[in-house]
């Protein structure tokens, strides 16, 4: 696995991507901008967030679970924290303290597809240019730069991504430009 592909073209959204993506998010309805900004913030991947139930929204832990698809088996899965915003705005849009409701009723009942194309939008409205990076690994990869700069130790972000091995999560630590500056003035504070 790499953050570029073949072209050496970057595959993950940078600071300044995800910051106009939730800008841009904020003006979309509410269901779509619940979506965007859980793809943003809980580094999963689409389906996963798909996947998405009340019951696996903790409003007082600000965590998320994910049933992680890339495994052999189902039923693996792992636990994310997540900004309070965000599980604030899940329970605002989803309902999630209602009673009565559907525990295991995901989300959003939207296909794959539906949901890359709403997200798709958002991005465009974003003004994030198209390429291999605005795509729905980018905001993944994304969210994995993201905590390699901020300081997240790597065996942390392996258990919030999932990922079975430190080796796979430590191509977080390959990216370049703005954040290979970000990680390196860190090593001078």
């Amino acid at each position: 696995m790499s953050l570029f592909d073949a072209h050496g073209e970057r595959l993950y959204l940078n600071r300044r991507e995800r910051e106009a993506f939730l800008v841009a998010a904020k003006s979309a309805p509410r269901e779509i901008r619940s979506f965007c900004e859980t793809l943003h913030y809980s580094g999963a991947r689409i389906s996963e967030v798909l996947g998405l139930t009340r019951r696996r929204v903790d409003l007082a832990d600000r965590t998320l679970t994910f049933e992680t698809l890339k495994k052999r088996r189902r039923g693996i899965y792992r636990i994310v924290p997540v900004p309070e915003p965000l599980t604030e705005l899940l329970d605002l849009v989803h309902g999630l303290r209602e009673r009565g409701a559907a525990q295991d009723d995901r989300l959003w009942s939207w296909s794959r597809t539906t949901a890359w194309r709403r997200v798709k939008a958002v991005l465009a409205d974003a003004g994030v240019a198209d390429g291999p990076h605005a795509a729905p690994k980018g905001f993944r990869h994304g969210y994995g730069v993201n905590a390699v700069v901020n300081g997240v130790p790597l065996n942390m972000l392996a258990k919030w991504m999932g990922h079975g091995s430190l080796e796979v999560t430590a191509i977080y630590a390959n990216a370049l430009g703005d954040e290979q500056r970000e990680i390196s003035d860190r090593m001078w504070r």
